[in-house]
């Protein structure tokens, strides 16, 4: 038979372990991260028994598995009821759904401007900020977006990606062929408030503009005369410097 001291002992040792248990409840349910005791004792964490087959990463129970396991497969359980598409995760399914519900729940304190999504939020905020952190290796310019820095970098390897489908020319931005397509399209998409004129390029507008607005912003450096274009003053100058010789 089992001495009193022993059954002491036992019934000791089960106190300890209730208590334990209540504790490391109560200090789970106070903070998401668990017991500070975890932090300070290895022993005391949970686990990571469950592993996954493929790569060989571990978690703390089946439920995190099962849902790493998609990664590795085609498995996408959750449908979005309004366009069909599938997600393997659930989070990744309530993110699509703004898409549909216009929900925007991302805003921003200066100008408050409203996003879908977090990261979107953090790229205009370098709209109010200035930061502009992806920088060209070459000349030093800085840019917000990675994509704008892609295309600041064809101009430096003198790639022209972008060609013409009637004549062959090719250009280094999108933007350029789109205006230059205009050349065999006729087209003239930009017009004029004042007089309804129409022209292919706004560079083009803005500078007519100035006919029916009186403003000349060309001004010469030397005798302060002023034009309405730029193309007037280059001819003034040209003209200043052949009376000079």
């Amino acid at each position: 038979a089992a001495s009193s001291e022993d059954e002491d002992s036992d019934e000791g040792e089960w106190h300890r372990q209730m208590s334990l248990k209540r504790h490391m409840r109560r200090n789970t349910e106070k903070s998401p991260a668990g017991c500070a005791l975890n932090a300070k004792r290895p022993e005391l964490r949970p686990s990571k028994k469950f592993a996954c087959d493929d790569c060989g990463k571990t978690f703390r129970d089946h439920f995190s598995l099962r849902s790493h396991m998609r990664v590795h497969s085609e498995e996408k359980p959750f449908g979005c009821q309004s366009c069909g598409k599938s997600f393997k995760h659930e989070h990744n399914l309530k993110i699509h759904m703004r898409i549909h519900t216009g929900e925007e729940p991302f805003g921003c304190e200066v100008c408050g401007k409203r996003f879908k999504h977090q990261h979107n939020l953090k790229t205009h905020m370098r709209i109010h900020t200035g930061e502009k952190p992806f920088v060209c290796d070459i000349c030093g310019k800085r840019a917000r977006h990675q994509n704008n820095l892609k295309t600041h970098m064809i101009v430096h390897k003198g790639e022209r990606p972008f060609g013409c489908d009637v004549c062959g020319k090719r250009f280094n931005r999108k933007t350029h062929l789109a205006t230059h397509m205009a050349v065999h399209t006729g087209e003239k998409p930009y017009s004029c408030d004042f007089c309804g004129k129409r022209f292919t390029r706004k560079t083009h507008l803005n500078s007519h503009i100035t006919v029916h607005t009186g403003e000349k912003p060309f001004g010469c450096g030397v005798c302060g005369q002023e034009f309405t274009q730029q193309g007037s003053l280059n001819r003034h100058v040209f003209c200043s410097q052949k009376n000079l010789v």
